[in-house]
């Protein structure tokens, strides 16, 4: 099994996890509320007509339905592309639960691969998903598309971990990374001004973060400059 399998089969496990023990907008995790940047972009759509947004790697809801919600009025649609099926599955579910079924349409794909049309959409969201991709040149390419994907005055809303670190709790050890993208915090930077270089930026921070998780019934703690990187198209 090669690095990229092993990381991926360990994310599947823990995503797995995480969308069949915690319920969505509930608290005891991190699916407890939509993400505070996505929903203050939220008035960018009011005035446009059938807004249409994409959320990439969309796990089972806790951005896009908030966004499916504010929009449902106005013709609006919202793409949701995610690899998991728990994630599908759950997505599908909650989207009846809170009634926008008719305004989420979800994807199986891997969002590396993925091909966003050009022009096609007013916001496109990538929250804690471009790191999950297969190499940074696949990061690059991913963040490349969704600026063509995005119609003028459009909005990019990234949100991407970045110096990222795992270590074992109990023995204050490193381990190895289950992370398929990691890079210094600068250097992500740099590769995304370079991208937007002509978009205005709206919001750009670095946020320290910490995390406990778990790994194979290990206690570990994630650290991880979290950046937000958020840009309009001109």
């Amino acid at each position: 099994m090669s690095k990229l399998e092993f990381i991926r089969k360990e994310e599947k496990k823990y995503h797995d996890y995480c969308y069949e023990n915690y319920k969505l907008f509930e608290e005891g995790s991190w699916l407890y509320k939509p993400v505070k940047t996505v929903i203050d972009l939220l008035p960018i759509l009011i005035g446009k007509p059938s807004p249409k947004v994409l959320d990439l790697g969309s796990g089972v809801g806790r951005n896009s339905i908030p966004v499916a919600q504010e929009i449902k009025n106005k013709k609006g649609k919202v793409v949701c592309v995610d690899l998991l099926d728990s994630a599908l599955d759950k997505l599908k579910f909650y989207s009846k639960e809170y009634e926008v079924e008719e305004v989420i349409e979800t994807i199986k794909a891997d969002i590396g691969q993925y091909d966003i049309t050009k022009n096609e959409y007013d916001l496109i969201v990538a929250v804690s998903t471009l790191e999950h991709v297969e190499s940074e040149d696949v990061f690059e390419n991913v963040i490349r598309k969704m600026a063509l994907g995005t119609k003028d005055e459009g909005i990019n809303c990234i949100i991407v971990n970045s110096d990222v670190e795992e270590i074992d709790i109990s023995t204050n050890g490193k381990l190895d990374t289950m992370m398929e993208v990691n890079i210094k915090t600068e250097a992500m930077l740099i590769k995304l001004r370079k991208i937007y270089e002509a978009w205005e930026i709206v919001n750009q921070l670095v946020k320290p973060l910490e995390y406990r998780i778990v790994r194979d019934e290990r206690d570990v703690l994630l650290k991880t400059n979290a950046i937000t990187f958020v840009v309009r198209k001109k």
